[in-house]
């Protein structure tokens, strides 16, 4: 080997290579169609910097909005019976709960939370359309539940956030 192939070569690849850009650098909006950059729509709470079209977020994002400086501690949610019906359409019901889990990094479609809004603690409820289009199933159910009965226990007010696509056929409700 020489120093033409050691060296130039892979010098002259390198400057003329496709460079890999991130594919969450931009956003498109719904309505307007405006290429929206990643960050800046995610410090604008997902509204449209153009048409201020409100567009999905999940419930993570909006408890870090919600709550004062994003701290909040999450409440336990009793687990439900994992597929009461044995339910199978194209997927079986667990393999369609576990694709859902490994994409949105939840383990439901409804996280609970208490915190504070201006210094006044709260109990907050919210429904993420991602993960299985919010549906709601036996453990949504168990959830708001859950959240009330932290309110109610507490004397907190309980605010809930529904970003439901309906419910959960798969569950039999």
């Amino acid at each position: 080997m020489n120093w033409i192939s050691n060296y130039v070569r892979p010098t002259i690849n390198s400057l003329f290579s496709r460079r890999e850009v991130p594919e969450n650098l931009w956003s498109k909006c719904n309505e307007c169609g405006t290429m929206l950059f990643h960050r800046e729509l995610s410090e604008n709470l997902n509204v449209c910097t153009n048409c201020d079209h409100h567009m999905a977020i999940t419930a993570r994002d909006r408890f870090n909005a919600l709550f004062d400086g994003g701290i909040y501690s999450e409440v336990s949610v009793p687990e439900p019976v994992a597929d009461p019906l044995g339910f199978r359409d194209q997927k079986r019901y667990p393999d369609r709960m576990k694709a859902a889990v490994k994409s949105t990094g939840e383990k439901e479609a409804m996280l609970v939370a208490e915190g504070e809004i201006n210094r006044t603690p709260i109990v907050a409820a919210a429904q993420d359309f991602s993960f299985m289009g919010g549906s709601m199933g036996m453990y949504v159910g168990n959830a708001i539940i859950a959240a009330a009965e932290r309110a109610v226990a507490v004397k907190r007010p309980l605010v809930l956030f529904s970003a439901a696509g309906g419910a959960r056929m798969q569950e039999g409700i």
